[in-house]
């Protein structure tokens, strides 16, 4: 098999300067996960979001305070100075900075410059994540974060966990969209050999998108059969939603029963996963994720074996996702192409989006041509 000819080949490359890419501009006013909730204390917490960066810390009374980390003075990062109260002092000239980034003490001086500071971004903690808004301070508004009710629910179980993802965040949304991939990429762990092949259905929405795949029957791996008791069950269903929730979260959702059963007497157990992507360059991303169930909810056992067993899974994807960027990185921008076929529907959509929330003109540009 031969390259695409020219016409084919100009068709593909004209169709992919409509997605959003690994070059694709961030979409700043959108809130992103800084950190998980635990992870922030009275030790000062660098964070590069959104490639800048920002350092965390809790005040006395236990809020969230995020500050762009350079000192105003000569732009030492603030994160190797040192906490006095709710103020952060730079450990290069003592300059001396509230929790709003103003200054109000200079060492040197007898009186502090008035109107100089860093900038302050607005943070939302809620149930295990903090949660950063990086653009326009008057629009961070808290009704824009996406729902996530069922993160502190009492009724769901949760563990959480995280990777520093060599890759950029396109990609792995576009990874989490469609989960053809788990017949290949995760042979080894929670894929079989139907999935790929299993009937889907889409969902495309104004910034929100949607994969259904009906895997029915089946035979669940280890990681789905030992919890769910469905171990050696061959008529086995496993009922999975896939959404794109906003640049910064992506949630997977699996419903497991056998289906033999009349629908009156399944046990059905849920699953859930939260998988949160924020940029920290155009080729790396701070990729948080936490999962839940609504099962065996008082054993640990269960937990500890699910948490140990998906990360090895989500492990699969970090790692293909650093291959992905480095083909990228390494391959003639002529030589590279992409062709989509129809489980590609709401991946291309997605992408599309993105494009035109970071680029508003240029796609405006495009789509009139």
């Amino acid at each position: 098999m031969t390259l695409p000819n020219a016409p084919t080949l100009a068709a593909l490359k004209h169709a992919a300067a409509g997605m959003a890419n690994r070059d694709t501009p961030f979409i700043f006013d959108e809130w992103y996960v800084a950190a998980f909730a635990d992870d922030v204390s009275r030790t000062l917490l660098p964070r590069r979001l959104l490639g800048k960066r920002v350092v965390l810390y809790r005040s006395e009374s236990g809020q969230v305070v995020a500050l762009s980390d350079r000192c105003a003075h000569r732009a030492y990062p603030l994160s190797l100075g040192s906490l006095e109260g709710d103020t952060l002092v730079c450990g290069y000239h003592g300059f001396r900075f509230d929790t709003q980034g103003n200054c109000i003490e200079v060492p040197s001086a007898s009186k502090c410059p008035k109107g100089i500071g860093v900038a302050s971004y607005p943070v939302i903690e809620k149930g295990p994540l903090v949660w950063i808004w990086m653009g326009d301070p008057a629009l961070a508004d808290p009704a824009k974060l996406p729902e996530q009710e069922w993160l502190g629910a009492a009724d769901w179980k949760h563990s959480q966990g995280g990777f520093q993802l060599q890759s950029n965040y396109v990609s792995m949304h576009e990874n989490l969209l469609d989960l053809t991939h788990l017949s290949y990429l995760h042979a080894k762990t929670f894929g079989t050999p139907d999935y790929a092949r299993a009937a889907f259905r889409s969902e495309v929405g104004d910034g929100y998108f949607a994969l259904y795949r009906d895997v029915v029957p089946t035979t669940l791996p280890p990681v789905w059969a030992e919890p769910t008791g469905l171990v050696g069950c061959d008529t086995a269903a496993r009922i999975v939603k896939s959404e794109f929730k906003s640049p910064a979260f992506h949630q997977v959702n699996v419903n497991f029963y056998d289906s033999q059963l009349p629908e009156s007497q399944r046990q059905v157990s849920r699953i859930r996963t939260a998988h949160l992507l924020t940029p920290e360059t155009q080729s790396s991303c701070h990729y948080f994720i936490v999962h839940g169930r609504d099962f065996a909810l008082r054993d640990d056992a269960v937990t500890a074996f699910m948490h140990e067993q998906l990360f090895k899974a989500f492990q699969e994807d970090v790692d293909g996702m650093a291959a992905l960027e480095q083909v990228w990185e390494t391959t003639d921008a002529d030589e590279m192409y992409e062709m989509s076929v129809a489980a590609d529907g709401p991946s291309v959509a997605m992408r599309r989006y993105l494009k035109a929330r970071a680029e508003p003109v240029a796609s405006l540009v495009r789509v009139s041509a």
